[in-house]
């Protein structure tokens, strides 16, 4: 028989280097997850295998050590800097009499603190669920097949049985309430995209300043602390941009090598905010010594939500961390910005990015007059629907002139109800003599 140990605060922290690449953790980001979700550390034990133990994931002897250290600093739980199977906290439990987490594990439980909305509270849990259906065995071994006779007869089955009947109909449940919340995001997205509204997706690792510089852009109040997974629930706010006109920034959840497949599930409809953005901002900490490891990890974490081949603006942040160094924008060799240089927390270089931004997405703008006869007002109002007008003035004929900015596409299908009708509006030529032609509206 064996119950299931009560956590605390105090921890032993457990972390094994590994020959695999794709197997390999980070000790000091092991710490920062540990800090992040409140739990002081008692002690580090570290160890070297060719392999994981089936049994322990460390070896026998490893296991005896991290228990008898659990005994000298009363710890009462013992994390892992990697994914055990439920047998090896089973037994790991077993040894230490303890809890033992995993680092899946304790992602979740920070997720599960930091969750604010009823969304971000419905996809923790739909993650934890998924995560403790293999592992309810443990909490459970003592109770034996439900009693027979009067009054206790019951469907014969264990209370496992009834427990995982029970997380499934759970599961079902949250399911259901996050493909509503998805279908309600969706929508949103078409309304932005029928008004030509572009989304601009905050992405990056945890804690490399998204938040921070969200603020600084929109002037907005999200909570901003240092630590890891500060920013849970997506927060998303319009913003003007010079010569371009509306766009809507998005704040999103950070990104941490292997993120739980679970989390990536059950964040989906969150993630999707990145997956479909006209343009992602990728933030940097530029004083991290492995901020390449970093790009790339955030990168595979894209891919995996299909967002790779989206367009790309490298802001490395931190800038007043490092020695010397100066704001600027990095451009390739069109002179299309590729990186801009600055730091959100004392505002250096934040107009760089703002410049930027406004010129990575004025590729697509079409700005010019255009003249309006008085029996095409229809087209008049239509642009002052879409905030697309700058300026207007009437001539003596009666005709508009308006200055406009707004995307190509939207311009075009503005104009194709106009192309073959008399007297059609158009740009202003350059000669204003010159007989206006149904090509003119061929936008370059």
């Amino acid at each position: 028989m064996f119950d299931r140990y009560e956590g605390g605060d105090y921890a032993i922290l457990v972390h094994m280097d590994l020959p695999a690449e794709v197997d390999r953790e980070d000790l000091s980001e092991l710490q920062l997850l540990a800090d992040s979700a409140g739990v002081k550390t008692l002690g580090v034990v570290t160890a070297a295998r060719s392999s994981p133990s089936p049994k322990y994931f460390v070896g026998s002897g490893k296991a005896e050590e991290i228990a008898e250290l659990v005994k000298e600093t009363q710890a009462s739980i013992v994390i892992f800097n990697h994914a055990l199977s439920p047998t090896q906290e089973r037994n790991l439990e077993k040894i230490c009499q303890c809890r033992v987490l995993d680092r899946t594990g304790l992602i979740l439980d920070i997720f599960a603190q930091r969750a604010r909305t009823h969304e971000g509270k419905l996809q923790v849990e739909l993650a934890q669920l998924r995560h403790i259906s293999t592992r309810l065995v443990r909490g459970w071994t003592h109770l034996e097949r439900q009693k027979g006779g009067i009054g206790l007869r019951g469907p014969g089955e264990t209370q496992l049985e009834t427990d995982r009947r029970l997380l499934r109909a759970r599961i079902d449940s949250i399911e259901k309430r996050l493909d509503k919340v998805r279908r309600q995001r969706e929508q949103g997205r078409r309304a932005r995209s029928r008004a030509e509204v572009a989304t601009v997706s905050l992405v990056g690792y945890t804690n490399a300043g998204k938040s921070t510089l969200f603020n600084r852009i929109t002037s907005a109040e999200v909570y901003v602390r240092d630590q890891l997974f500060a920013t849970l629930d997506p927060t998303m706010r319009r913003v003007e941009l010079p010569n371009v006109g509306a766009m809507i920034l998005a704040d999103t959840v950070g990104f941490v090598s292997h993120l739980p497949h679970r989390l990536v599930e059950a964040f989906r409809a969150t993630l999707e905010e990145a997956a479909n953005a006209t343009l992602l901002l990728h933030v940097v900490d530029a004083a991290a010594e492995n901020r390449l490891h970093l790009i790339e990890e955030v990168q595979s974490v894209l891919e995996e939500i299909g967002a790779a081949d989206l367009p790309q603006l490298l802001v490395y942040n931190k800038l007043d961390l490092l020695a010397d160094a100066e704001p600027r924008i990095d451009r390739d060799d069109q002179g299309v910005p590729r990186a801009v240089w600055l730091s959100a927390a004392t505002g250096a270089g934040c107009e760089l990015l703002v410049e930027a931004i406004a010129e990575r997405l004025g590729e697509q703008m079409v700005s010019g007059a255009v003249v309006i006869p008085p029996q095409h007002a229809r087209l008049r109002a239509q642009l002052f629907e879409g905030n697309a007008v700058q300026e207007e003035n009437y001539r003596d004929n009666g005709d508009i002139e308006l200055q406009i900015l707004l995307p190509r596409s939207e311009l075009q299908r503005l104009m194709a109800p106009f192309r073959d009708v008399g007297n059609p509006p158009r740009w202003l030529p350059e000669n204003p003599d010159a007989e206006p032609k149904p090509e003119d509206w061929e936008i370059d």
